[in-house]
C-alpha cells in the first residue's frame, strides 16, 4: 500500500479534544432527566416498600432500594415523564394530611370490624383524575391503596380513570364524600411535583372532567 492509498485522517476539531467532545464524537449523551425520572421512581419505591413495611428502618430502606433497582432493571416499566419540580412545602402538606387520615382510616376500618349490626355495605366508584400522566395516576393509587378501607380494582390509562374499592357505604353522601376525598388527595399529589400546566387543571374555573360515577 503506498503512501497514496492510505486514508487520510483530519485531526479532531479542538472542541472534540476534551471528554465532552469525545462524548460528541462518539454520540454519547447524558440523559439527565432520564435519570432524573429514574431516581425519583426508586426514591417513590423505597418509601412504599417502607409503607408497606410499617417503619423507615435502615434495613427497609436498603431492602426497597435493592427492590427497585431490580425492578427498574428487568421489569422495566413505561417510561413515566417528570415535567413538574419538587415542591417542598406541599410534600410536607401531603405527609401530615396523609398521617392523620390514616390514623382515623385506621380507626374507622376497626370499629366497622368489632361493631355489632349487619355487615358493612362496600361500593366500587369511578373517580376521572384531571391531571392523565402515567405518573399522577401511578401516584394517586399508590397513595390511595396504603389508606385502610380503600383499595383500587383498576385503572384505566387512556381515560385517567380509578377504579376504587370503598368500604362501608351507607348513601350517596357517602359516595361524594369518597369520590371528593380521592379528588383532594390528587390536588395535594399535583401540588407536590406537577407542571405548571397540570397546576391549571386543578382550577375550579377549569371544567369537572366527565365519567366519574
Amino acid at each position: 500500500m503506498t503512501g497514496g492509498d492510505l486514508p487520510e485522517y483530519a485531526d479532531p476539531p479542538a472542541r472534540h479534544r476534551g471528554t465532552r467532545g469525545w462524548r460528541a464524537v462518539w454520540g454519547w449523551r447524558p440523559d439527565r432527566r432520564r435519570f432524573r425520572d429514574n431516581l425519583f421512581t426508586v426514591a417513590w419505591l423505597v418509601a412504599v416498600w417502607s409503607l408497606l413495611w410499617g417503619e423507615f428502618s435502615l434495613g427497609n430502606l436498603l431492602g426497597g432500594a435493592l427492590v427497585a433497582v431490580v425492578v427498574l432493571v428487568f421489569l422495566p416499566l413505561p417510561r413515566v415523564t417528570f415535567g413538574g419540580r419538587l415542591r417542598p412545602l406541599a410534600l410536607a402538606d401531603l405527609v401530615v394530611r396523609f398521617v392523620v387520615e390514616l390514623v382515623v382510616a385506621s380507626v374507622q376500618v376497626g370499629w366497622v370490624a368489632v361493631r355489632p349490626g349487619p355487615p358493612p355495605r362496600n361500593a366500587i366508584i369511578a373517580v376521572r383524575l384531571r391531571v392523565h400522566s402515567d405518573l399522577n395516576l401511578t401516584l394517586t393509587a399508590e397513595v390511595l391503596s396504603l389508606v385502610p378501607g380503600t383499595l383500587i380494582v383498576e385503572a384505566d390509562r387512556d381515560t385517567g380513570t380509578l377504579y376504587v374499592h370503598v368500604l362501608d357505604v351507607r348513601g350517596a353522601e357517602d359516595l361524594a364524600q369518597s369520590r371528593a376525598r380521592i379528588l383532594a388527595l390528587e390536588t395535594r399529589l399535583v401540588r407536590v411535583v406537577g407542571s405548571a400546566a397540570e397546576l391549571r387543571l386543578l382550577s375550579p374555573t377549569h371544567p369537572e372532567p366527565e365519567g366519574s360515577r
